[in-house]
């Protein structure tokens, strides 16, 4: 069977499989009693395994069933949850996803899990124990003499049938020297011996893993013989390099109790039986109707995008015939075009919603790195997230992961304070961040609140001065807000010690600029013992956008809409000089004039003009205006790179193609406000 047709569709699944694990187990930590949680978790990571093994992943099939027995062991009330459990669990789960991570990179999903195996197995045989000096070490329990392997069901009926004809069957454990070279030829070797005393049923790591040589020292083969377990491993022992040999003589009562992948043994033949308890029978019938009536199909990212850049060209061709309809002016024409414009935009509406992806896909990853951060820091802290359905393009989806990561790091270090101290300023000891999105107008906003010791205003102020970022006459007329922004300053961190988690004075900046980049802006709030929010507004799409198209001259350039306040025109005497800048009052606030003719070198004829054409355009609470010749009218335009030569053009973000062929490039105003 052809596989490669089905990666796609296996690395997807997968990847979901596995977020479910994630968000169930931080479920069960909070509530390790609620044995339906479980359940979920061991589906998520039945799915998986049996879809590892269907594609041929051998190593991801064996550690999720090494992971899916400590599952079953929870759910049988074997073994109970502890927070160092579901640490082994969670590692297991980071190790999976690297292997998925690696199949879709193009890699071979292989990967060294040897330490998580053996924690899952001691924890599976009850031999798990957490030292009280150090949480993070775990040892193991004396050998108790338990299964190393789990024998599929003809497997079970291979070693059933040889106990009728009065064969045994051992399990042995095959240790090498530490220092051993050529470890697959010793396997090679005491594979050699035990062929000739028995049959080889069952070996873990598998063959191909063995010759490969992935493993650590030890081995584990199933055998049947009718030769003495002395003789058997006294044979063992003569193959060079090996140093410890252990032997367990298998019984019915071992195979009867092998219950894996619901097998059970009635009447001496192996039968399947279905684990009712795992999925309720209207949960059953459920799943049949929505599979029935699902809809939806997946399509490859790169499909879409492409479907996007020919609509993109077929939005240029339809401000072309706008352009030539007008100049005819016939009306059939007219009427031809004003219905393909009505069409086109219920198609681009149509496009653009096919891009959107929930925020979900992002702030999926950070209930998990905020337990851990937790763990980490030794503090009590809760992750609140509110409007996950929330849609943004997939471009921005793309970009937004890594700030929002700094952002919460940020706030989990420096915010959150220690439970003692919470405490002692009549706090709860938990502290709380809020992860918000939602939409408001072309925008849409991502907040991040927390209730820790909000921004310490005079030390960012004595910081700041410090390091040069402003001087001590500024820095007496900033606001509070433009003070907290600071902390966005490169270079900027007020950190007394360097963490592993933040503090490094590279994070924040960092955050600014990819926001910025996306055409996006950052605020941030903060009061004094109470808390912080950092609100980011970004643009619902990057590739199409609304302008104002402005003339300078001959040259056309295009403003975006959603950095203008409004437009104005303003009469030269209007117009004051203050700090050697040109500026005007509007609605009772100074602003600046910045004269695009002269920020962007356009050659021009002098005249003196009576009257000057203003965009007013905002970044966060800054505002400007842009002097221009004249206002050309509203439009919608493609918005295109200006490509690797020209990547750092100043305020200029892109370029566009106009109905009547010009070129007009589209003005960043976060770059022309200071």
């Amino acid at each position: 069977m052809e596989l490669s047709q089905y990666l796609e569709v296996f690395i997807e699944e997968s990847k979901e499989n596995l977020q479910t694990c994630n968000e169930q187990l931080l479920e069960l930590e909070k509530n390790p009693e609620n044995l339906t949680i479980v359940n979920e978790i061991f589906r998520s990571a039945h799915t998986l395994k049996g879809m590892s093994a269907t594609m041929g992943y051998e190593d991801l099939a064996n550690l999720t069933h090494k992971m899916e027995n400590v599952l079953d062991a929870i759910r049988n009330e074997k073994i109970k949850v502890t927070p160092e459990i579901l640490d082994v669990v969670f590692k297991s789960v980071d190790d999976l996803e690297a292997m998925v991570f690696s199949i879709a990179d193009g890699g071979d999903g292989k990967r060294d899990v040897t330490e998580v195996v053996t924690l899952l197995q001691a924890i599976e045989k009850g031999e798990y124990i957490q030292s009280a000096s150090d949480e993070a070490a775990a040892t193991i329990a004396p050998e108790i003499h338990t299964l190393s392997m789990k024998y599929e069901a003809f497997e079970q009926t291979v070693i059933q049938q040889s106990f009728e004809q009065g064969f045994r069957c051992f399990e042995i454990t095959v240790s090498l020297r530490d220092d051993c070279l050529l470890k697959a030829a010793r396997v090679y070797m005491v594979f050699e011996v035990l062929e000739k005393l028995g049959e080889v049923i069952k070996s873990f790591p598998t063959v191909d893993q063995l010759e490969e040589e992935q493993f650590d020292h030890s081995f584990v083969i199933a055998v049947v013989s009718k030769e003495d377990a002395s003789d058997i491993e006294k044979s063992i022992r003569n193959v060079s390099e090996v140093e410890e040999v252990t032997l367990m003589e298998l019984t019915s009562h071992h195979i009867h109790n092998n219950e894996v992948n619901g097998l059970e043994e009635k009447s001496g033949e192996v039968v399947v039986k279905e684990k009712e308890d795992t999925i309720p029978k209207e949960a059953n019938s459920t799943s049949r109707q929505s599979n029935a009536s699902s809809r939806t199909i997946r399509v490859n990212i790169e499909r879409l995008d492409v479907l996007m850049n020919l609509f993109e060209e077929l939005v240029i061709d339809r401000g072309r015939l706008e352009q030539i309809s007008k100049d005819l002016n016939n009306p059939e024409l007219n009427e031809t075009v004003e219905r393909m414009t009505r069409i086109s935009g219920d198609l681009q509406s149509i496009i653009l919603t096919m891009r959107m992806v929930p925020v979900e896909t992002v702030f999926n990853r950070f209930p998990r790195m905020v337990r851990q951060l937790a763990r980490d820091l030794n503090k009590k802290i809760e992750l609140e997230i509110i409007g996950a359905e929330t849609e943004l393009d997939r471009t921005v989806i793309d970009e937004i992961g890594d700030p929002l990561v700094h952002l919460i790091r940020n706030a989990l270090d420096h915010g959150i304070e220690m439970p003692e101290v919470r405490s002692k300023n009549g706090k709860p000891e938990q502290g709380t961040v809020k992860l918000k999105a939602f939409h408001s107008g072309n925008h849409v906003f991502i907040e991040l609140e927390d209730d820790g010791a909000g921004i310490n205003k005079q030390r960012v102020m004595e910081k700041a001065i410090q390091k040069g970022i402003v001087t001590e006459e500024v820095a007496q007329t900033l606001s509070d807000r433009q003070i907290y922004e600071l902390i966005l300053a490169s270079g900027f961190s007020t950190a007394d010690q360097i963490s592993d988690i933040s503090g490094r004075g590279v994070g924040l900046d960092v955050v600014k600029a990819t926001i910025e980049s996306l055409g996006g802006a950052i605020t941030i709030d903060s009061s004094a013992g109470e808390g912080s929010l950092f609100s980011i507004q970004l643009p619902l799409t990057l590739s199409i956008i609304s302008v104002m198209l402005v003339e300078i001259e001959d040259e056309k350039y295009a403003i975006p809409l959603s950095s203008i306040i409004e437009t104005a025109i303003v009469k030269k005497g209007e117009i004051m000089n203050a700090h050697n800048q040109k500026v005007i009052d509007f609605r009772g606030k100074v602003v600046p004039l910045l004269f695009l003719e002269d920020v962007f070198e356009v050659p021009k004829d002098s005249k003196d003009e009576e009257f000057y054409s203003v965009v007013v355009v905002r970044k966060g609470e800054k505002m400007a205006g842009l002097v221009v010749d004249s206002f050309i009218g509203q439009q919608e335009i493609v918005l295109k790179s200006l490509g690797n030569y020209l990547n750092d053009v100043f305020a200029i973000s892109g370029a566009t193609i106009l109905g009547d062929g010009q070129v007009a490039l589209i003005v960043d105003c976060n770059a022309l406000i200071k």
